[in-house]
Parts: C-alpha cells; structure tokens; sequence
C-alpha cells in the first residue's frame, strides 16, 4: 500500500472528466487486505474517507475532498468454480472491467458481451448496476465480497440482498460497504445472449432476439460505443465524460400519459413492471432544445451524444454542474419530468 501524503494530488487527473480539486491525501492499494486495512483505520480515526477506482462514474467538487482518497486498485481474474455449462468468476475490486469482458469473450463465456467498452472497474458494477444494450450486471452477479465498516467484518451479499434495480443497488449512495471482489455467474457458450436492442441488431445485421458469436457482439457494441463516444480516447475530446450524465427517468403510467399529451407523440419508451415506463433521457434532452455540441462555456453536451456532458478542458465543476442544471431545469419546464444524474457527486450537488 503506497500513500502519496505529502502532496495534495489534483483528483482531475483521476477523473475521466478531468475535473476536481485536490485529495487530501492519496493511498493506493493493490489487494483485498489493503483495502480493508485503510478503510478500518480511516473508520478508527474517523476521517473522511473517498473510494476511487476508474474515476469514469464520478463528479468531484472544485474544493475536492478534505480525507484520504484510497485508489482501488487490486486485480485478477479467475474461473474459482464449474456446473456443466455455468462458470463462476471472481474478479478483483479493481481489475478494468473492459480487461474482464475481453477476457470471458476470448474464453466463450457469454454473459457480459453487451457492457465492453464500459470504463471503470468490476468492484463499481454492481455498485451502479451497470448495463448497456439489454445487458445489466444483476442478471449475472452471483456474490459481492464487501468490507461492512458498521459491522467490522468481511462479509458476502447475495443477488437478493444486492437489491438490484435500474442503475442502483444497496451499495449506492452509502459509504458502510466496500467492494472487494464480485463473483459473476456466466455460461460456457460460444454464443450471446439474444440480442435485444434494435440498435444492436441492425448493426449485427441480425434480427431482435436472435444470437451472435460472442466476439461478434463485442465489436458491434464496441463501434456503437465509439459512435458515440463513449470508449475513452484521449485523442477524442467528447471522451471526457462520465459517460451518460443522466439515467433514463421511470414513469408510471399516468405520468407517461401525461408526456404524451404534452408531446402529442408517443416518446421512446421502454415498458417495465406495473406499468412503468423507461422513457429516453436523450430523447426528452433533444425535444428541449439541447442539441448535440451545445456549448455552455468551457463544458459541452458531447457532439455525438446529447447523454454525455463533456469537458474539453479549461472548466471547472461549477460549469459542468451549471451546465447539468439547465438542461434538467429545461427538460422539466418542457415536458415535467425530472432528470436524475447518474454518477456519483463528492463534495458538490445538482
């Protein structure tokens, strides 16, 4: 375990969005054991105490963060049990969740194919619920190691006691549990799953519901992303991000109703239980008014993807953040829905 004490290290370069103001203090840690020793003594001590892995799903305010800043960055992979067809792999709070997907996609193992090209860690999935293109974390997690920092004690979560739903879990929001590996349930198929985004499979060249070899469908969900900018690239401006700055709101059905008399369309949507309906965040941004490329200073909504908000460089977290609250406040005033942020805000708020 290293720790960079004597400096204040600028957690802009941490960050994805290169925004953030200064650690009070920066400890790396490469192991379980490491993690969990920094965490019990910054709960000892009280001090606050940020986690930070790939820095991909995070806002950090322009004063930064008074504690200690521990950087996850444990790794490996590794198949730790087999039933017939059903593998289980354990991987490392913070082994890059692409390495991960790359590799169960080389070894025929088929379960996460739709979320390459997704920053970050395999610790911070379940922790977001991470999903993309008709694939979502819950649907293959089998068990997350976590440090419970009330109790003292290393303890394993259940899919159930994870409390899963759309880019949320138990673990969001709250500093009492710490990821320290995440054991993922996949099948031994040479095969995806049914492609189940129409997007998906018109660049397959396939029919919705049909399978395709798994590299097949990391490629195509690679290019989407590249599309749209959401594979980091340094040499690509709209890569500086968070990726989606907002999840798609869920209506229910009077509510989704209601859009559409506002609207006098029907607004892409996608149906849930009891009723509800996932409408397009993106879609609602665009009716608006907020267009691909619209500019706000030195911060940006991403020329690719009205998702994204971007920070070419020069800005600071108050812009990104004033940027974040016209387009909410817009959408709201256009349609009366609210837009909720899905990274992580630190010190700061929207």
């Amino acid at each position: 375990m290293s720790d960079n004490s004597l400096a204040r290290p600028a957690l802009a370069d941490l960050t994805t969005l290169g925004l953030g103001g200064p650690a009070g203090r920066l400890v790396t840690a490469g192991s379980a054991d490491e993690i969990t020793a920094c965490v019990q003594d910054a709960t000892r001590t009280g001090e606050p105490l940020l986690l930070l892995s790939g820095g991909s799903n995070v806002v950090v305010g322009d004063a930064g963060f008074p504690g200690t800043v521990l950087l996850i960055r444990s790794s490996g992979v590794d198949v730790i049990a087999e039933d017939g067809d059903d593998v289980s792999v354990r991987a490392a709070a913070g082994h890059p969740w692409d390495d991960f997907v790359m590799r169960t996609v080389a070894e025929g193992f088929s379960g996460v194919e739709c979320l390459s090209g997704i920053p970050g860690t395999c610790g911070a999935t379940p922790i977001q619920n991470v999903g993309a293109y008709g694939q979502d974390v819950s649907q293959v997690v089998e068990s997350v190691t976590v440090y419970d920092r009330t109790e003292g004690e290393v303890r394993t979560f259940t899919p159930e006691e994870c409390r899963f739903e759309y880019r949320h879990s138990v673990f969001k929001y709250t500093d009492r549990w710490v990821v320290l590996d995440v054991v993922f349930r996949l099948r031994r198929d040479g095969k995806s799953g049914p492609v189940a985004y129409a997007e998906l499979a018109r660049a397959l060249g396939v029919a919705e519901g049909e399978r395709v070899p798994l590299a097949d469908a990391r490629e195509a969900v690679l290019g989407l992303r590249r599309g749209k900018g959401m594979v980091l690239d340094p040499t690509d401006p709209d890569t500086r991000s968070v990726g989606s700055f907002f999840t798609n709101p869920v209506l229910s059905a009077a509510a989704y109703t209601e859009l559409r008399r506002r609207t006098d369309t029907d607004p892409p949507a996608w149906p849930g239980a009891d009723g509800v309906m996932k409408v397009s965040a993106a879609w609602l941004i665009e009716r608006a008014g907020f267009t691909k490329g619209y500019t706000r200073g030195p911060v940006a909504i991403s020329s690719k993807h009205t998702l994204a908000l971007t920070h070419p460089g020069g800005g600071t977290t108050h812009d990104l953040l004033a940027l974040a609250e016209e387009i909410r406040d817009g959408v709201h005033d256009h349609f009366g829905v609210t837009l909720r942020p899905e990274p992580v805000l630190v010190n700061c708020e929207l």
